[in-house]
């Protein structure tokens, strides 16, 4: 069962924002946005320092833990979060509050790297000021 808790924690010690990249099963664009965007960002030491990644699958029943450590599932989690659309990538604080305007779908491959890094820098500017 995946754990936003535990990533919570983690973000909270060192002052990270969290990255939930929400997909479906089947979804060519989110495929994309792994493989030529998040997978890179995860292997580049430069973001460890940066954010804590993670991938929440929004149609799936599967069971998951909220940011405060509450029973719920994927799907349920996704629709508390209005996500209506895939691939969304949204920013969150170690108490699950948005950090930046979500990023959704993929239109423009060209800029999608400096949208997300721009959308990070400014969830991490946020976490490192207090959420101010």
């Amino acid at each position: 069962m995946k754990d936003l808790s535990s990533e919570a924690k983690a973000a909270e010690a060192r002052r990270l924002p969290i990255l939930v990249m929400y997909s479906r099963p089947n979804c060519a664009y989110c495929t994309r946005v792994l493989k030529e965007f998040l997978e890179p960002m995860q292997r580049n030491a430069e973001y460890r320092d940066k954010v804590i990644m993670v991938q929440i699958k929004a149609g799936s029943p599967a069971k998951l833990r909220d940011f405060s450590g509450g029973a719920t599932t994927h799907k349920n989690f996704a629709n508390e979060n209005n996500v209506q659309m895939v691939p969304a990538i949204h920013l969150y604080d170690s108490w699950g509050a948005a950090l930046a305007e979500p990023l959704v779908g993929l239109s423009t491959p060209d800029y999608y790297g400096g949208f997300l890094d721009q959308r990070i820098d400014e969830a991490l500017a946020k976490v490192r000021k207090g959420n101010k």
